[in-house]
Formats: C-alpha cells, structure tokens, sequence
C-alpha cells in the first residue's frame, strides 16, 4: 500500500519572519561576541584605560628606599619616580605596599595593579608570569655579614662563595636571591642551608644581621651599600651574582601601555632629575641622617613629636589620630608658632575668633591649638552628619569647609542641586563647582550666597590631606 502525504509548502510571509528571527539573531550574537573582544580589549590596553580613570594603582615595597614617610612627608626613590609618571601621564597616584611577591603578581594578573614598581630582578622564570619593562638599574647580589672588627662571638666571616657550604642565610620568601643560592649551591657542590623568610621584608633581614641575631642575609648591591650607612659593622663586599637588570613589571600582553612605560624609562634616565633622584636616596650624606631620625617611618615611627597629643586629642572625639596629623601637616608642617597673613595661627592655622568661640583660650598652646583645631572639626562634620551618612565621604566636604568655611561648600551644593548633580558626593559633583566657583557664571549664580572664592585651594587641600593621610594609613600605626 502506497500513502502519499500531501506537503504543503510553507508562505512567503512565515519563511521572512524565519530569516528575520535568524538575522536578528546573528546580529545579536555577533554584538555580544563584539562587546566581549572589546571588553578583553579595555582591559588589555592599560594605557588608555588609566588614563581615562586619572588614577594610576601602582604596588612597592615599603623600605628605606623605594617608600617611607620622613617628618610627614612621603618620599623614597621610586615613589617620586611615580610622582613624575603620573605628572606625564596627567593622573592621580594611589599606591599600594606590599612586601609579598607572590602577593605582588597576583595582583598584577588580577587588574588590582597597573605596575609593579619595585626594584624585580629581571628573570627567564618571572618573565613567563609577567612583562618587565626596560631596565629602570642594573646591580649584583651581595652577601650581607658582620665585618671582622664588628664580629659577634659564633659568626664565621666570609671571604670567598666557596665557605658558604653549610651556611645559613637568610632571605626574603620568593625572591631571586633565593633562586641564586641555589645555582651557587650547585656551582660549589655543596648544599647552603637556605632559609626562606616570609615575614621580614628585605631591609629588615639586613637589620637582624646588624643586630647580630642572623649571621648572612643576601639583597642588591645598592640596598646594601645604603644599608651600611645605618649600620657601619656590616660587610658587603663578596659579591655572590653578576651584573642582573633591575625593572617594573606590567601585565602580561599589555603592549601598547608597556610600550609606553619603555619610553617613559628610558627618557627618563637621561635627565638630570633621575641622576638627582639617584643621588638623594643611595648616595647623599644626609641618608643616615634621615635614617636616625625619630621622624622617619621605619627607624622611628613617628609623624612629628606632637603625636602624643595627636593621639590623646583624636580619641576624644573618635577621629583617626593620622587623619589630623595630615590636617597639621599641610597647615603648619607641624610649626607650632606658624602664622598666616590673614591671622590664624598653630599647628592647625586657627583664627582667634574660632579659637575663641569654641572656648579655647590659650590658642597659641600647641596642646589647646590641636583641641581647638579638633573641636572646630567636630563642629564640621555634625553640620553635615544627616546629609551625608558615610564616613568616607563626609570628611571630604568637613575638610573643605575647615580649609575655605562651609558657606562656599554649601554654595557648591546648592549649585551642584540646581545642575542636577549629587549635592552629597563630592568628587565630579560638589567638587566640581566648588572648584569653579571662582567663575562669574557661578559665583553670581542666585542660589549662591557667599559670592566669590577660589576654589581651587580647597579642592586641592582636599586632595593633598586626604592623600598624606593614605600615605599615613600604608606605613603609621594606628
């Protein structure tokens, strides 16, 4: 039996709308898959996307050397190369220490970090992980010991790589020196007793040596130089590597912003600031002078010598003692008898009359200065409490209003309403007007009440106190 099925061919109309839904389809497919590459992209073009952000997130090591705190002040080698990269790259810094390397990488691949800017020993096994950029110095290895004259009883000097066989040393967890005293051992024929340390950074080993409670640590010829002007009984002359390149590292594949950072390095080099920056922090006579300093981050620990009362005062009243510390700073560089033009004065440049109001009398007490300083805060930030619940946010308005008095704040909320922005964020919205209020389209504006003022100061103030209170915040203890 033959069953013939009679087919009916499907329209016109209903085979359009297959290929319409079969268009639409392919194109939304190929817009996804479109957004995907451009989002790989973004993010492997570093260059563009800090510059669009305006900050640049770089991660080094706190020492002696690359980054510390001096009398207030961050300094150190590689964080005032930063300072001059990010001037030519027209963005903010924000710097993050972390003395782990493996810690360092990941967060390198992870987009936590644009560069590393660190002083890595260029290597074949680190360059499958990361790009190094060219060369920022090159050194050698050194061993770091007791000189003979400066010996505690049980440390054997050494003159020669081959009397390292049996030697404990001591060196920084994940470290290239590491990885060459293994080589050294195999090239002597005899094991070294290595000693991997996680919890001191590099500096520090060379300090435990100083104090005699490790024999032999290893680090970079420069570091360890710089490292003998603090502590004239070490010895640093064998030399236990060649001559290796010292540089930064960027993400891997990132070409065009590692293309830049290549010629950024090595125009760099050739100016006169380099060789000056060189020289200010690995061969002026003043390093040791910093380094015995109580004002100094690593071997003293302290801001000014008025922390104690910083710290009394600041608890009061639940403020961050740092935080205030950065507000004398940029007020008085911590000069106690600091006066201004228009008459404030102290540590935190008060006007007699705030002074005053606030039941201070003795103003020109540095103790009463700071409370009186700190009580005007206070005044601040309850004027502002309600409006603006976070804490973070909140001390950027309290901040400006200390610096140029809240009525002009105030002003640039009223403007920042009247253009539709966000009265109660400050970056990109009160900022903003505040910084323009200088302009007569703004200061002559209805909504605003206390006519003319120059910005700008404040908006900078701003951003210098609250960038010297992170710097605080990465090195002081709280």
């Amino acid at each position: 039996m033959i069953l013939l099925f009679k087919y009916k061919f499907p329209s016109f109309k209903f085979i359009s709308l297959i290929l319409a839904i079969m268009i639409l389809f392919s194109c939304n497919r190929a817009a996804k898959q479109k957004d995907v590459n451009s989002e790989k992209a973004n993010i492997k073009n570093d260059l563009q996307r800090i510059k669009d952000s305006g900050v640049l997130r770089a991660v080094v090591d706190y020492n002696s050397t690359n980054y510390f705190v001096y009398r207030g002040k961050p300094m150190g080698f590689k964080y005032d190369l930063l300072q001059e990269l990010c001037r030519d790259l027209g963005v903010e810094l924000e710097i993050v220490v972390s003395n782990n390397l493996s810690e360092t990488f990941e967060g390198l691949k992870n987009n936590r970090f644009d560069l590393v800017a660190k002083s890595l020993t260029v290597t074949k096994e680190r360059s499958e992980e990361i790009d190094f950029t060219v060369p920022i110095h090159q050194t050698r290895q050194v061993l770091v010991q007791r000189a003979k004259n400066g010996n505690i009883e049980g440390a054997e000097y050494i003159s020669s790589t081959l009397e390292l066989s049996g030697k404990k040393i001591y060196v920084q967890k994940n470290t290239s020196y590491y990885n060459r005293l293994v080589n050294l051992s195999d090239e002597i024929g005899s094991n070294i007793d290595i000693v991997e340390d996680s919890i001191y950074g590099v500096e520090q080993l060379v300090a435990l040596v100083a104090e005699g409670k490790i024999d032999y640590t290893v680090c970079d010829e420069n570091i360890a130089k710089l490292n003998k002007t603090y502590y004239s009984n070490l010895d640093v002359s064998l030399k236990v590597s060649f001559g290796q390149n010292i540089a930064w590292a960027v993400r891997k594949d990132s070409d065009e912003w590692k293309r830049f950072m290549d010629e950024w390095i090595s125009s760099f080099k050739e100016t006169n600031l380099y060789a000056l920056l060189y020289h200010k922090y690995f061969e002026s006579p003043r390093i040791a002078k910093r380094m015995d300093s109580d004002f100094h981050s690593i071997s003293g620990g302290k801001i000014s010598q008025y922390d104690k009362i910083i710290k009394e005062l600041a608890n009061e009243s639940n403020w961050d003692w740092r935080l205030i510390a950065s507000v004398i700073y940029h007020e008085s560089r911590f000069e106690a008898d600091a006066g201004s033009w228009v008459g404030a004065y102290g540590l935190m440049q008060l006007m007699p009359s705030t002074a005053k109001r606030l039941g201070v009398e003795n103003y020109k007490d540095p103790q009463q200065n700071i409370k009186a300083g700190i009580l005007f805060l206070n005044w601040l930030n309850n004027q502002f409490m309600e409006s603006i619940p976070d804490s973070t946010e909140r001390v950027k308005f309290v901040l400006a209003s200390y610096n140029i008095g809240m009525g002009h704040v105030q002003d640039a909320q009223r403007l920042a309403n009247k253009y539709e922005k966000n009265s109660h964020v400050w970056d990109d919205n009160v900022a903003f007007f505040l910084r323009n209020k200088s302009a007569e389209k703004y200061y002559k504006d209805p909504v605003v009440r206390y006519g003319y003022c120059r910005g700008e100061e404040a908006f900078d103030y701003v951003n210098r106190v609250t960038g010297n209170y992170n710097h605080f915040l990465n090195v002081i203890d709280e």
